[in-house]
């Protein structure tokens, strides 16, 4: 388990995290998400120990990562972009990793030249920008790291190559029980792995729950009629008669309520992550405004 607790950083005047908590599971996989700012990078570079907090503590399994290269060998981490030694090939950087990493799986690292296909010699900076971060992948997945972290993981991939890598992650996750932990924009995707969601603004949590029990307590509400008051009503617009409200409730109670006001028409539908993110950053104040040019 990874746990980051009550954590403060500021730089200068500048307030990065603000009594920050999370929690990150053995066997899951965790999605770190919120608006451009919100902080999560610097989450990150203290998960991974490069950070030292101003107050409050990091920890996997009760042991803090800051100055600790015992625990840091068991965390394995994919920035957004990507570094490597500037004339270093793939295998130049397999020895550096074997050389940090004790758990280095050599034999898997000749397994994943199946998937990744890249090129064994020549200089890894002269790979596309998807070609590196696949080699990323080829050279971090070999780690054996019981913790995961994927700041942007599958930007720059084709598509075929995204379905690839997020099939290596959830086959680790499902044979080694390795936590997981993703930051991205990408919210669709994250919808289809991720079994638990952070979301952050400002250097604070604003919310941290399951998905399903976070999609499962927020419901959007179309009607045309009348809206119970006693609904807690996040967002509303309107259409015609069509009234749309996103509401915080299960979709049973939602649809008790609304049936009572006996309306002309309505129907309860999920709401996607992405709405969630919306809705709980402010509904209407963060939404997409319609500007005339």
């Amino acid at each position: 388990m990874l746990e980051m607790a009550n954590v403060t950083k500021t730089f200068g005047a500048f307030k990065a995290l603000d009594d920050l908590s999370m929690t990150v599971e053995a066997g899951s996989i965790y999605g770190l998400v919120g608006p451009n700012g919100a902080g999560k990078s610097t989450a990150i570079r203290h998960l991974t120990g490069v950070y030292r907090p101003d107050s409050g503590t990091i920890t996997m399994e009760g042991e803090r990562i800051y100055e600790n290269p015992k625990q840091k060998a068991r965390i394995g981490y994919i920035p957004d972009d990507v570094f490597y030694f500037p004339s270093a090939s793939m295998e130049e950087m397999r020895r550096f990793y074997r050389s940090v990493y004790p758990h280095f799986d050599d034999a898997l690292y000749t397994r994943l030249y199946e998937v990744f296909n890249l090129p064994r010699k020549g200089p890894i900076r002269r790979f596309s920008k998807g070609m590196q971060k696949q080699a990323a992948f080829h050279l971090t997945i070999c780690t054996r790291p019981d913790v995961l972290i994927l700041d942007e993981p599958v930007d720059g991939l084709d598509p075929v190559m995204r379905r690839q890598v997020w099939n290596l992650i959830l086959s680790d996750v499902a044979q080694r029980g390795t936590a997981v932990l993703i930051s991205s924009h990408n919210l669709r995707e994250l919808e289809d792995i991720c079994d638990h969601v952070g979301i952050m603004d400002k250097g604070r949590m604003l919310l941290e729950r399951s998905l399903a029990d976070m999609q499962g307590n927020t419901v959007k509400l179309q009607i045309v009629g009348d809206v119970p008051q006693e609904l807690e009503v996040l967002h509303e617009s309107q259409s015609g008669r069509l009234k749309t409200y996103v509401i915080r409730g299960t979709a049973e109670e939602v649809s008790a309520r609304a049936a009572a006001a006996e309306p002309t028409y309505f129907d309860v539908l999920p709401l996607s992550l992405e709405e969630i993110f919306i809705y709980e950053l402010g509904g209407v104040n963060y939404e997409v405004k319609n500007i005339v040019l």
